[in-house]
């Protein structure tokens, strides 16, 4: 069996109006492996972590979660391996109150009912809003509901956390929050972000991409001192580096 949590394999998908999005990456991310997706606008960033949790299926290629490929038969278990946050999250967030918000992922599990409240209590407890448990959603910050909607992900136990631009629209308190939350958290993280200063807090390895292509793998470190990697793909310096 494949030592990697998450594997693509010549990983190509093409969206219905002929738009290539991805071409052919392969890559491989292993246990408690924290990795930062970056690209400029239209890279392919979005599409790939689609893929990641069997959102969109392959136009060739596959995606394997711990050695398993997704498939229609795989789909459940992937889903329950690799919690999804999406950028925006009113995208999650549809119940009448936060507790209810967080619950659904474990219900439809079919986790007994007193577990539900254990694991609800548990993950509003892990990002810090358990005084929201019975407000409605539509009624929080920006910040809160980014936080609710990690709660969700998190009740349902996942291995793998998969993150869309999570700072995204977060004033600096809030966004220095969450860096201190992604920080405390063991699981293999994968965020696509244009928030470089976030990758530099957050992850030991980036992922470039460009065109729908992976055009470099390394650490931060190493991506960043790349001024010829970084113009080509239409990037800049994070701003801290910026300032030395």
């Amino acid at each position: 069996m494949s030592q990697h949590q998450i594997e693509a394999l010549k990983l190509c998908f093409t969206y219905p109006d002929g738009h290539k999005a991805l071409q052919g990456l392969s890559f491989g991310i292993g246990q408690g492996e924290s990795v930062g997706i970056i690209g400029s606008n239209g890279a392919g960033k979005s599409t790939l972590l689609l893929h990641l949790n069997g959102v969109l299926r392959a136009t060739a290629g596959e995606v394997r979660v711990r050695g398993v490929p997704i498939t229609a038969a795989s789909l459940s278990e992937v889903r329950r391996t690799v919690g999804m946050v999406f950028q925006d999250p009113d995208d999650q967030l549809f119940m009448p109150t936060v507790f209810d918000d967080v619950a659904f992922g474990p219900i439809n599990m079919s986790v007994p009912t007193l577990e539900v409240q254990s694991l609800v209590e548990a993950a509003l407890s892990r990002v810090g809003v358990s005084h929201l448990s019975s407000r409605p959603p539509y009624r929080l910050s920006g910040g809160e509901k980014r936080a609710v909607a990690i709660a969700g992900v998190l009740a349902m136990s996942p291995s793998i956390l998969v993150m869309d631009e999570p700072s995204d629209g977060l004033d600096p308190a809030a966004r220095r929050r969450l860096i201190n939350l992604l920080k405390g958290f063991d699981h293999t993280k994968i965020i696509a972000t244009h928030d470089l200063d976030l990758v530099l807090d957050v992850c030991s390895r980036v992922l470039v991409m460009h065109h729908g292509r992976l055009e470099a793998d390394g650490t931060p470190n190493v991506i960043f001192s790349d001024s010829v990697l970084l113009e080509r793909c239409h990037l800049e310096l994070p701003l801290s580096r910026q300032r030395q």
